[in-house]
């Protein structure tokens, strides 16, 4: 019972088994109009034929009648032979449709109780035939019953022709009528079902039209499939693994991008390594040459407080360099944006000449809901591509942030003093794999790979630029958990 109910409501929700329906409900309606047109179209033809029988049957009483009026008048042996033939004829014809097939029958408010008519029709017929045979002379005394007999005849008969021909004309009376509101019944269930296959389909593509616009703006979150056609829902599915495997390529193409990005970063972590190495080792010496020469007691200690020092520098560089390398599942939690930012350009400071300065204007109290590794790799990107594209020192990068409280956003900007983006690269900037560096000196994945974390957030990322006046990277992302992922 449950697996037919389940049967049953897929039914309804599907759009082919509508128009499946629809084209079954049409069918119907037009083989019943076929139907009834038939049984119409019949009955006018079996009432031509019995009306074409009648028609005879008066032109046989009417001859009788000529030839019995001759008779009388003249009483030519002849007239009396031909009006007797005349009777013989009819009364065969009588019979005759007398003897028609029932479904060739006509009501019994055509020819007045039906057969019962006829027969009686046919009986006078037989009483006029044996009273004109009985008639010794033309001046007989039964003539005038024959006479009257007569005239009763053509009186049936012209009834019958009477009462066929508006028969008739109430057959197709009848079949226009059935033609017209059927005609109407299938006009109007055809747009009925016009409209409603049509709202439903609209339905769909506009379902499928949401889901697909969610997807260019961004939004991977699962699409929801209540109230789907079976149609539109097989299509929001195949969205909803699409999206999955699109998150999944985007994971892997970001840790691909991490691993590039380390690969540039390496000298600048191994110079800032070597700053605190250094330290700690010029600190050993000056221990060991204080130890041999009896120095001031206090001495070791300071050196010790400053390898120390050097040694959570270091430890700091290296867990920086972890941090950013390893891979988490993106989760929105609260960040204060200076400390990413500030993170980013640590990382990024031994990539810097010693020409180029990075100034950072961020409020520490600019806190909003973010996966902060991605963000911090966001921010790496736009800080690598700023330092190279910088080329002429004394070079400036700032980077600034505020509240935009009107839009519930906080907005980041990266701005560089370099060479600027050319016009036309400006649509292609964010695209996989486009790079306007030399051969081997970009990936062309970062932009991309930052445009990609930014959209998942649910904020937004432009380029404002013009060769030879800089670049200004500007980062807009919701302030509100909601609007994000």
């Amino acid at each position: 019972m449950k697996g037919m109910k389940r049967r049953l409501r897929s039914f309804g929700r599907s759009i082919r088994h509508k128009v499946l329906l629809g084209i079954v409900l049409s069918l119907v309606g037009v083989g019943t109009l076929g139907t009834v047109s038939y049984y119409y179209l019949r009955q006018l033809e079996e009432t031509l034929a019995l009306a074409e029988g009648v028609d005879d049957l008066q032109s046989d009483v009417l001859e009788i009648r000529r030839s019995e009026k001759n008779y009388l008048l003249y009483g030519l042996g002849a007239d009396r032979e031909e009006s007797l033939r005349y009777v013989d004829q009819a009364i065969s014809r009588a019979r005759g449709l007398l003897h028609r097939k029932p479904g060739a029958d006509l009501p019994g408010g055509t020819l007045g109780s039906g057969r019962a008519r006829l027969t009686g029709l046919l009986v006078r017929m037989e009483a006029y035939r044996d009273g004109f045979r009985a008639l010794g002379s033309p001046h007989d005394p039964q003539a005038e019953n024959v006479r009257m007999l007569g005239k009763e005849l053509v009186a049936d008969t012209q009834l019958l022709v009477g009462r066929l021909r508006g028969h008739i004309l109430e057959i197709v009376s009848a079949l226009r009528r059935q033609l017209v509101f059927s005609t109407a019944a299938l006009l109007g269930v055809g747009l009925f079902l016009a409209w409603l296959m049509g709202r439903r389909i609209l339905h769909a593509l506009g379902l499928i039209e949401k889901a697909t616009t969610r997807v260019v703006k961004g939004d991977f979150s699962p699409l929801p499939l209540e109230g789907a056609e079976a149609e539109s829902r097989h299509v929001l599915e195949a969205l909803n693994h699409m999206i999955c495997e699109l998150e999944s390529s985007q994971n892997q193409l970001v840790q691909e991008k991490k691993l590039a990005s380390l690969g540039v970063l390496t000298a600048g972590i191994a110079h800032q390594l070597n700053n605190p190495l250094n330290n700690i080792f010029t600190s050993c010496q000056l221990l060991r040459e204080s130890g041999a020469h009896g120095g001031d007691a206090g001495f070791p200690a300071e050196m010790l407080r400053n390898i120390h020092q050097e040694v959570l520098r270091a430890r700091d560089i290296v867990r920086g360099l972890l941090d950013f390398a390893r891979q988490s599942d993106f989760s929105l939690k609260p960040v204060a944006l200076a400390d990413v930012v500030g993170r980013a350009v640590s990382l990024v400071a031994g990539e810097t000449p010693p020409g180029l300065r990075i100034d950072i204007d961020v409020p520490p109290d600019l806190v909003l809901p973010a996966d902060g590794r991605r963000l911090q790799e966001v921010c790496i990107n736009l800080l690598l591509n700023a330092v190279q594209a910088v080329s002429r020192l004394p070079g400036r990068i700032s980077v600034t942030a505020r509240r935009d409280e009107a839009a519930a956003q906080a907005v980041l900007r990266v701005r560089d003093s370099g060479d600027g983006i050319p016009e036309a690269s400006l649509g292609r900037i964010f695209d996989p794999f486009f790079t306007l560096k030399g051969v081997g000196k970009g990936t062309g994945l970062g932009l991309s790979v930052a445009f990609g974390i930014i959209r998942r957030h649910g904020g937004t990322i432009s380029v404002e630029s013009g060769e030879g006046e800089g670049s200004c990277f500007t980062v807009r992302l919701p302030l509100d958990a909601h609007k994000g992922e």
